[in-house]
């Protein structure tokens, strides 16, 4: 599980095919602290560590998780926000990321506010995501935790601080280009509930069908 913090941008050095899935070499500050097996979110998306190297690590994308996700775009020299995975006893600083993208949204525009030190962030959605987002709701965007300032119809708009533009891949972005969307899990469970679509749920009669 992740929160949505980033905590560096790495650096796509290779790409390499093998079958249907794609390896990624990727440079970051923590490599040296890396584990094989362990999980880092890439843009978003939960990737294992196969293999790590002096200043570099390895990680292996998936076909599914291509089709689901831009990083089949991804090219060397780009960036990509990096997160691990979060600890027992860590600061719950974002909200709940589970690093399984929902699907890709495209930036709409990504400008500074006149006369202010921030950025508004306008992203369209995929349709289906829509109902799962909500004014000062949360939303994770290329793995970023982010609060939705407003919301019409499937586009998104959110207010970027100094402190995410500067942390984030976010200013290497343009419009028209491809970002990971995941949205708030609660969401999902709670849409879930309200409909009473759950499954598990243990009746009088099953007990009476199981002897007891």
């Amino acid at each position: 599980m992740f929160t949505g913090i980033i905590e560096t941008v790495g650096e796509v050095i290779a790409i390499k095919q093998e079958g249907t899935n794609t390896h990624f070499k990727i440079a970051s500050s923590f490599s040296t602290e890396l584990k094989v097996d362990q999980s880092v979110s890439h843009n978003g998306v939960c990737l294992t560590v196969v293999w790590v190297g002096d200043g570099f690590y390895w990680v292996v994308a998936v076909q599914e998780t291509l089709m689901k996700s831009n990083l089949g775009k991804l090219q060397e020299g780009d960036k990509v926000n990096l997160e691990r995975c979060m600890i027992a006893n860590g600061r719950f600083d974002g909200h709940i990321v589970q690093g399984h993208v929902d699907g890709v949204g495209s930036i709409v525009s990504l400008q500074k506010i006149k006369f202010r030190d921030d950025w508004r962030l306008i992203v369209d959605l995929p349709s289906e995501l829509s109902r799962y987002v909500v004014p000062q709701g949360s939303i994770t965007i290329e793995g970023i935790s982010l609060t939705v300032a407003g919301i019409e119809g499937s586009r998104v708009e959110i207010a970027i601080i100094p402190h995410t533009w500067h942390a984030t891949n976010l200013r290497a972005l343009r419009e028209g280009d491809p970002v990971n969307i995941e949205v708030d899990v609660l969401a999902k469970y709670a849409e879930k509930m309200a409909h009473g679509n759950t499954h598990g749920k243990l009746t009088t009669a099953d007990l009476i069908r199981q002897g007891f």
